[in-house]
């Protein structure tokens, strides 16, 4: 009781206390990287075109058909298009595509817009210039969005989201606390890598789809790993939940905290440094209290039985048994009440 109201004055609410005792042991933490790692607040970086039309055109198709999603890198394309005083096309028939991005129609013609799975579903071909100008923004951990006509690829946009500066201090703390740190993102290869080797996490698995990083987490619990899931949105619920630990970050999804036992009030990496820290102290104390409650016990129910009768003729007065076990009660609470200071 005493450690959850600690942690959540230092903005680490608990819903399941068991999750204190995991936390103790968890050995692998698995983050997500949107809204995790990063600031959740992506902005319009470059957009360009790779066929016949311009590139506003590009910009100003890609803010239509984004206009009806409710993602967040959705919301950058359309406040970048907004900000150059494009005016939005109506889409017809929108839907989105799990985990690879959005479409619609528009004067009898489908639109899409999305990552690399997208353009592998239409079948669709980049040549070597246009690849080449793709992974010089991803390489610069930029999120590179394909924008397809009817099964070509007719531009890209990117968008990028700026790492917390929480998130490198909080990361090199967490390992030398013999965390080993994994990222998984469903944002492309290159631009996984470039956050990862910045981060200097321990490994990294990019284009995951929300069904990839349950199964990651469920991997690693087979091989005896107790794993920490880190996330903010909704495809990061299963994971949460299949997780020893799941923790979400409070500035994200209702969902996401719905499935995960402790919440980051203030969503940023440092929150599992102090759930970490104070998990260890308070698992101490827990061990600590154990002994003050035996050894009382074990030392005061022999002497009441009479096993010291016989040689020196000593009984445990019942006073003097009462103040023990008050003793006892009062130890283990006055011990449990020093985390408050911790």
């Amino acid at each position: 009781m005493v450690g959850s109201g600690r942690m959540a004055q230092a903005g680490v609410l608990v819903k399941d206390a068991r999750a204190i005792e995991e936390m103790n042991k968890v050995d692998i933490l698995i983050i997500d990287k949107t809204g995790t790692i990063t600031e959740g607040k992506p902005s319009l970086k470059n957009f360009q075109s790779f066929g016949s039309i311009s590139d506003d055109e590009i910009l100003k198709l890609a803010a239509s058909i984004d206009a009806n999603s409710e993602h967040p890198l959705a919301d950058a394309i359309v406040a970048g298009a907004k900000e150059k005083n494009m005016e939005l096309i109506k889409m017809e028939k929108f839907e989105s595509v799990t985990g690879k991005g959005v479409k619609a129609i528009y004067k009898g013609k489908t639109i899409a817009l999305g990552n690399q799975k997208l353009v592998d579903e239409f079948r669709a071909n980049l040549d070597e210039d246009n690849k080449k100008i793709v992974k010089e923004w991803q390489l610069k951990a930029q999120t590179v969005m394909y924008l397809l006509i009817d099964n070509k690829v007719e531009g890209i946009v990117t968008v990028s989201d700026k790492i917390k500066e929480s998130s490198v201090n909080a990361i090199k703390e967490l390992q030398k606390m013999g965390l080993r740190v994994h990222m998984l993102t469903g944002d492309n290869q290159f631009t996984a890598k470039a956050v990862a080797d910045e981060l200097g996490l321990d490994g990294f698995t990019a284009e995951c789809l929300p069904e990839d990083k349950y199964k990651k987490v469920k991997e690693l619990q087979k091989k005896g790993h107790v794993v920490a899931m880190a996330g903010d949105g909704i495809n990061d619920a299963p994971a949460l939940e299949q997780a020893n630990v799941g923790i979400a970050m409070g500035t994200g999804t209702d969902i996401a905290m719905q499935s995960a036992e402790i919440t980051l009030v203030k969503g940023d990496l440092n929150g599992i440094v102090r759930a970490r820290d104070l998990s260890r102290k308070v698992m101490r104390n827990i061990k600590q209290n154990l002994f003050f409650a035996f050894v009382y016990n074990s030392i005061g129910v022999p002497v009441a039985a009479g096993v010291l009768f016989p040689f020196f003729g000593l009984l445990l007065s019942p006073i003097i048994a009462a103040a023990a076990m008050s003793f006892s009660s009062i130890s283990v609470i006055a011990n449990a009440l020093r985390i408050r200071n911790m």
